[in-house]
């Protein structure tokens, strides 16, 4: 995307999860053994050895480009679908430059990804030069670029999920007019933007529905969405397939049920999201969700049985520290069948994308809600989101004193309450088994392990714990009442100089 210049400084460890059985493939799945397999567009750099089989610099004037959402559209062909587009005449240092296109669609029908994708085409406005599908003003604080996000084909026509960007910000954040939903009847060659299919931002920039992921199931089209930006949570529409263009059948996860209101909509993933994907595998049985967390500056996953969840918390994919200014994680969508998950990666730098591989095996955690569950992919941050403390607090980095793996949480003070927490998406009226490993100063007499409603809500079920000397594990079922968002909790009344360390927490929906 134009307009974005910044560079993904920290350095993270990947999770170390101790092995538990395995209970067949309904079961969560986690990544690994991450290669980059091909360079998809622009021209290949000295020193490269990636093969670079569509040369898009020369065949189509596509020299810097980013995104790369793919769907199935039919006929043994994919589209893949690309953001701001420069060439001739690209800066060659991000997206900048002359020959600009707000977005540029090429078919793919190459089925073997092992050794790169291959382009059948590109859609042209002239031989050999790609064309810009959904125009844009091009005017600052008006209309600068029109970007898409996401695609999906129904019988015979095709639908984009598309952002008229009304300015960009700082780093990470853009600011939308709205989102709307473009179609094609004619195999991509021209395609309308329908006048109504539209979510319209607010004056707060605050609509839910400005990015977006689809997949089919069930003779609906699942809408994922989260709002401008990369500071969101992931929220969820559905619409019949024949409703695409009527925005008045769309309906909204309320946590609970599908509801006619956008504004009853809660959140299926709580988090900051940007540039999300999501397909069914019918190995493990799961929806899987990709997309860039900047907070923790990590393309990752999350996985669930069903569209609306339970989500499961986030699993690392690759980190910024190995593709620095890497985003977007755009999953290809006959990659879901199996254990292998390709998707296209862009990086800022080189402003193009490149196809990337990714293991998938069983979760040692299973269905865990948890992100973060040990504390272990933030070895060199100063943050600890998702955790956050209220009180004093943070996170032993490779101290000793973890139960597992190098790190845990911990809070400690000589007053008042101290506590790590954090939030999760939850069903309403739905039961809960809460879990977690606690060890404390011998002067511990007033420590507190549970679940309550947002902001300090209503409790829904605690347990209170003394010293312990050794990590022991407690457990906590609960009922999450009419709350749709979940914060988990362990903390203390300090009695003096006090602490609680915290390790391995797992939430899972009974």
């Amino acid at each position: 995307m134009a307009g974005r210049s910044w560079k993904l400084l920290l350095v993270m460890a990947l999770a170390l999860l101790s092995v538990m059985p395995y209970a067949g493939p309904a079961g969560a799945v986690t990544p690994s053994n991450v290669t980059k397999v091909a360079r998809v567009t622009g021209a290949t750099p000295a020193g490269e050895t990636l093969p670079n089989p569509n040369q898009t610099h020369t065949n189509y004037q596509v020299e810097g480009t980013d995104l790369g959402m793919m769907w199935d559209k039919g006929g043994g062909e994919i589209f893949v679908l690309f953001g701001d587009t420069f060439g001739p005449g690209w800066c060659g240092d991000g997206g900048c430059g002359t020959g600009w296109r707000s977005n540029v669609l090429a078919k793919s029908a190459d089925a073997n990804l092992a050794d790169g994708l291959t382009f059948a085409t590109m859609i042209q406005d002239t031989p050999g030069h790609a064309k810009e599908i959904l125009s844009s003003k091009k005017i600052n604080n008006d209309e600068i670029t029109v970007i898409p996000t996401a695609g999906v084909t129904v019988g015979a026509r095709h639908y984009i999920h598309y952002m008229s960007v009304h300015h960009w910000g700082d780093p990470g954040m853009w600011y939308t007019n709205y989102s709307g939903i473009a179609y094609s009847d004619d195999d991509g060659q021209t395609w309308t933007k329908h006048p109504t299919a539209r979510w319209q931002n607010n004056a707060a920039w605050s609509s839910k529905f400005q990015m977006a992921a689809f997949v089919k199931s069930g003779g609906y089209v699942y809408m994922y969405a989260t709002p401008n930006g990369r500071f969101g949570s992931i929220y969820l529409a559905r619409v019949a397939e024949a409703d695409m263009l009527n925005i008045g059948a769309y309906r909204y996860w309320d946590g609970n049920a599908w509801n006619a209101s956008e504004a009853s909509a809660a959140p299926v993933a709580i988090g900051i999201a940007g540039e999300m994907s999501v397909v069914y595998n019918t190995h493990f049985n799961r929806y899987v969700m990709a997309y860039l967390n900047p907070y923790t500056e990590a393309l990752v996953m999350r996985d669930a049985p069903s569209p609306t969840g339970p989500w499961s918390g986030e699993k690392i994919i690759l980190r910024g520290s190995d593709y620095p200014g890497m985003y977007g994680s755009y999953i290809h969508p006959w990659s879901n069948g199996g254990t292998e998950l390709y998707f296209l990666m862009s990086e800022w730098g080189p402003y193009n994308t490149f196809l990337m591989k990714a293991d998938l095996s069983p979760d040692a955690f299973g269905a865990n809600m948890i992100s973060e569950p040990g504390f272990e992919t933030q070895a060199a941050t100063t943050h600890m989101a998702p955790w956050y403390l209220q009180g004093h607090g943070g996170i032993d980095r490779g101290l000793g004193f973890a139960r597992t793996g190098q790190n845990n949480g911990f809070v400690r003070y000589n007053s008042g309450w101290n506590a790590l927490k954090q939030s999760v998406a939850v069903q309403p009226y739905t039961n809960y088994t809460l879990k977690g490993w606690i060890r404390t100063s011998a002067n511990n007499d007033s420590g507190y392990f549970g679940a309550r409603g947002p902001l300090n809500g209503p409790i829904r079920n605690e347990t209170r714990f003394y010293a312990l000397a050794n990590y022991t594990e407690l457990t906590v079922t609960f009922n999450s009442g009419p709350d749709s968002i979940m914060e988990i909790y362990a903390g203390m009344w300090a009695n003096g100089d006090t602490w609680i360390q915290l390790d391995d927490v797992s939430l899972v929906k009974n």
